[in-house]
């Protein structure tokens, strides 16, 4: 069976029930990046992303009936599993690990000095964004990162679009005075 990656998600659930193997393949492949992103730029380790990753697919296994499509996207739900499982990883292990993330690191090795200095302005950022709170910080990185809609972190967080915002603004705030007390400014 030939799998347009055009689907549509209620179409693919159904398939899916129906026992349809490839249809979860489908799936994966278009959630599973986003999950994994979102998990590594959570906790900051790739290991801990892979296993939050195979969790959220494993709890979908599972529990798929639990999804309603009523209260918003298949994505934002997946989203929000991968939060809860995250969450649990960063309480259960208590520590922030540096983010590995190839896609962030420094460019063409023609001004090594300018490089230096992005690698350096990546790192502060990068744990600036690990230090704050997981309430903040998941708003931070839904919002920001993934680039998610106010209603589509609201929908992932379990929680009201108002309090999505808040604690996005707050996250900037504390991101700002992180980072201007690392380079040594007064604002």
């Amino acid at each position: 069976m030939n799998l347009q990656p055009t689907i549509t998600d209620g179409e693919l659930l159904k398939r899916i029930a129906d026992g349809c193997e490839q249809s979860f393949v489908v799936l994966y492949r278009r959630e599973s990046p986003r999950v994994y992103r979102f998990a590594l730029r959570m906790c900051g380790s790739p290991e801990i992303a892979d296993e939050v990753t195979q969790e959220v697919f494993l709890f979908f296994l599972r529990n798929s009936t639990s999804f309603d499509a009523r209260k918003g996207a298949l994505s934002s739900w997946l989203m929000g599993v991968a939060r809860k499982f995250t969450l649990k990883v960063i309480e259960r292990d208590r520590r922030y690990l540096a983010v590995e993330d190839s896609d962030l690191e420094a460019g063409s090795g023609e001004d090594t000095l300018a490089d230096l200095a992005h690698g350096e302005t990546l790192e502060s950022l990068r744990s600036a964004v690990l230090a704050l709170p997981p309430p903040f910080r998941e708003a931070v990185v839904l919002c920001e990162l993934e680039e998610m809609s106010y209603e589509q972190a609201a929908a992932a967080m379990d929680c009201a679009i108002g309090t999505v915002r808040s604690r996005l603004h707050r996250a900037r705030a504390l991101l700002r005075e992180k980072l201007l007390a690392k380079a040594g400014c007064n604002s």
